[in-house]
């Protein structure tokens, strides 16, 4: 299996991004046209983490996303649940402690964390409201959550033109960059059929988060979503 459905089943979206984890961050910076990294930046700031928090990293990946947690001095818990992820993770970082994990099922206890965190990994979960649940769980109560995800852009004609790129331009560039095309064939689709910004905001206060709100990057082809744990 190259490619998940977008019925989402967790073993081929795991598979996949087994396929692609060696050059999964370059081939970020390349179709994102660089923006990755100030996605990333803006994450940090949202997070703002501490010395002494903890910190859940979902979707982890290879961990990328964790070091500017783990450079506040908090601890961070790398978590995914792609396994060849997690290996190239700790090939290039065996100093934290990456753990796998599924979404919907997280090992953690409850009221554990300062802040749950997940950047561009929800939309790949199979069930979207028992992983909000589940975020809300195992954070502490005052807590956080803070979602990084692709979403819609605000303005139409930027909309257009997103939408023609997502469809038309990537799947040859993601031929030229990446180990498995396919897998951002399905990131494409899955983009598109992602719910916008207010309708994951309700789906946030439907797993119980309050305080909900959101801000656009890129004119909303990325947005933060953050809430609290009361």
């Amino acid at each position: 299996m190259t490619r998940a459905s977008l019925d989402k089943q967790p073993h081929e979206v795991a598979s996949m991004f087994d396929g692609v984890a060696a050059n999964y961050d370059l081939t970020n910076d390349v179709l994102s046209l660089g923006q990755s990294r100030l996605w990333r930046k803006e994450v940090a700031k949202a997070v703002a983490a501490r010395p002494g928090q903890k910190v859940l990293d979902l979707a982890a990946g290879t961990a990328t996303s964790s070091l500017p947690f783990a450079a506040t001095g908090a601890y961070v818990v790398p978590c995914d649940f792609s396994l060849g992820m997690l290996r190239e993770g700790k090939k290039r970082n065996p100093w934290l402690p990456l753990t796998a994990g599924d979404a919907t099922r997280l090992p953690f206890k409850d009221d554990t964390f300062d802040t749950v965190t997940i950047s561009f990994g929800l939309r790949n979960v199979q069930d979207t409201d028992a992983a909000l649940r589940e975020l809300h769980r195992v954070t502490k109560p005052g807590g956080q959550v803070v979602i990084c995800e692709f979403s819609q852009p605000t303005w139409a004609p930027l909309r257009t033109v997103y939408t023609e790129y997502l469809m038309r331009a990537l799947p040859p560039v993601a031929r030229a960059v990446s180990s498995n095309p396919d897998a951002y064939v399905y990131l494409a689709e899955s983009i598109r059929a992602w719910p916008d910004q207010p309708q994951l905001a309700a789906l946030l206060q439907k797993a119980g988060w309050a305080k909900v709100a959101w801000r656009n990057l890129s004119g909303g082809i990325v947005t933060l979503h953050r809430g609290t744990k009361a």
